[in-house]
């Protein structure tokens, strides 16, 4: 089997989890002995484009020729047997379903996002979920209010692309959801439930980690979203040490946030940012990780990386969270004193559920499983279009 897998990568300046797991599964398929044919855009090329082509950028979306010359090149080369497209945006394009198409592919796309309907694919704005979009033929809610980068000139156009596409993601032939969200978010754009499969990210195991641990472990973008807040106002409803240590890891515009509780409390230490085996070692000393996004985040990989490790976790039951936890944690509203009571229901509660965490993470998100069920829904989609 040979696959075309696309991805326009997000900027180096700008932290991916996407962009690491699109890396995992192309090595994971190639492992698996599929042929793959890495179709790769990366938006670090924006920098060194001329004048002229900058003045272009912003019809990319819609169409972008270049990119659809050179897998139409790459399509007659390699013969290949079908499409998976991630991220489309902005140097692929969602007209590769149709340059795909007219070539005789399939196409199975991969939603990391609610970009089919959202411009900024979050669901949230102005610190609260905001579903203005849906059901509309326009977005227009999004220019109104400069959802896109903070830019009513770029709203504007990213509005257009998804409008313009509406009819093109209505023809992808198979979608793969991450969580049951974005399936219920792809159901009610419109996509029938027989051409929609849930199958989550999958990570390197990095081991079940020894011992109970300590404490809980925040990691994450320190943003608003992110929950950060939410966290350190549930902490100080309890005594200073009651609760074991907490420790933060990450980076954002609430980074004061988190050095002045780090400051103000002895059981809250700040590390900063943190590669990716040293946030590894910090899962493995805790006794359960805390994931508190306010939007509805679709998979936090922190949640995989705790279960990889054999530890449970906290939630707020927004997005894909509630899914990825199962039984192997809490799930809480996104309010401090709920919060609070489920990180005094974690604290004598962990250890029991840290072997719950690792068989979780075994039987549901370990790669070869997740590979193979992949692997499943190509051979699905080529002998539907067989």
């Amino acid at each position: 089997m040979k696959v075309v897998v696309a991805h326009n990568r997000y900027a180096s300046g700008q932290p991916s989890g996407e962009n690491v797991i699109v890396d995992a599964e192309i090595a994971q398929l190639g492992a698996a002995g599929v042929d793959v044919l890495p179709f790769l855009r990366s938006s670090d090329e924006i920098g060194t484009f001329s004048a002229a082509r900058k003045v272009l950028l912003p019809l990319s979306p819609i169409r972008n020729g270049e990119s659809q010359r050179a897998l139409t090149a790459l399509i007659r080369t390699e013969k290949p047997d079908l499409v998976h497209l991630h991220n489309p945006y902005p140097l692929i394009s969602p007209a590769i379903v149709k340059t795909a198409h007219a070539h005789g592919l399939p196409v199975v796309h991969t939603v990391h996002n609610y970009r089919q309907v959202c411009a900024p694919g979050l669901y949230f704005r102005d610190g609260h979920i905001c579903t203005e979009c849906r059901g509309r033929a326009f977005p227009l809610p999004a220019v109104t209010h400069a959802c896109y980068r903070g830019s009513k000139a770029q709203s504007a156009v990213m509005a257009a692309t998804l409008a313009y596409h509406r009819g093109t993601w209505k023809q992808v032939d198979h979608y793969i959801a991450l969580t049951d969200r974005i399936a219920e978010h792809l159901a009610d754009f419109g996509i029938p439930a027989g051409r929609i499969t849930v199958k989550p990210n999958g990570i390197p195991d990095a081991g079940a980690a020894p011992g109970p641990g300590t404490g809980f472990l925040y990691a994450g973008r320190l943003s608003p979203e992110k929950g950060l807040e939410l966290v350190l106002d549930a902490w100080s409803r309890h005594p200073d040490g009651e609760l074991g240590p907490l420790r933060i890891i990450g980076d954002g515009p609430l980074r004061p946030a988190a050095e002045r509780a780090a400051a103000e409390r002895d059981d809250v230490t700040y590390l900063g940012p943190l590669d990716n085996a040293a946030v590894r070692a910090e899962i493995a000393g805790a006794a359960c990780v805390i994931a508190a996004s306010t939007w509805h985040d679709v998979l936090p990989t922190i949640i995989l990386e705790a279960l990889s490790g054999g530890r449970p976790v906290l939630v707020t039951d927004r997005g894909g969270m509630p899914y990825l936890a199962g039984k192997a944690g809490w799930v809480v509203e996104p309010e401090a004193a709920a919060l609070a009571e489920g990180l005094r229901e974690a604290h004598a509660g962990a250890a029991a559920l840290a072997p719950v965490a690792r068989g979780r993470y075994e039987t549901e998100f370990a790669p070869d499983v997740l590979t193979q069920r992949l692997i499943g829904v190509y051979r699905a989609v080529l002998k539907g279009s067989g």
